[in-house]
């Protein structure tokens, strides 16, 4: 097992009853995109470093960052992903809609922040995730 890999096995007891939304989130982004996977671990006293950050060409879909008892999903909407999110808006829960009012636009983007102590967000960030970036993966018996 490589120190990446070991780290991140050391990490995942800080999710506690958020592992469950951990993997299926992971096992959906795996499923749906070719993304490089870069993981930056340290210390869990230094819990704000812990993430595992997807990306492809330089580009991010997603950030995900370890916390105590449960994970923070980062996604970064552009112009054409907040017109697209206007437009669908009532297709999200009022968490997701509250995540998306209290960002401010900076330099023409939205940093939303969704924490996840449970699987019952992972609809919206699932379709979050296809607002942000086509699947590049033929995903086997995609509902979506």
């Amino acid at each position: 097992m490589g120190s990446t890999a070991k780290a991140y096995e050391e990490l995942l007891p800080l999710l506690g009853d958020s592992k469950s939304a951990w993997d299926e989130l992971t096992a959906f982004i795996n499923q749906h995109y070719e993304m490089d996977e870069k993981w930056d671990a340290k210390k869990p006293a230094s819990n704000y470093r812990n993430e595992l950050k997807y990306q492809r060409g330089g580009k991010t879909l997603t950030t995900l960052y370890l916390r105590d008892g449960y994970f923070e999903v980062n996604i970064i909407c552009g112009k054409s992903e907040m017109e697209i999110f206007e437009q669908r808006r009532d297709e999200f829960s009022p968490k997701i809609q509250k995540a998306y009012d209290d960002v401010e636009v900076c330099h023409g983007q939205k940093w939303m922040f969704v924490e996840l102590h449970d699987n019952s967000l992972l609809d919206d960030i699932f379709k979050l995730l296809l607002i942000k970036r086509k699947p590049n993966r033929k995903a086997i018996g995609d509902a979506l």
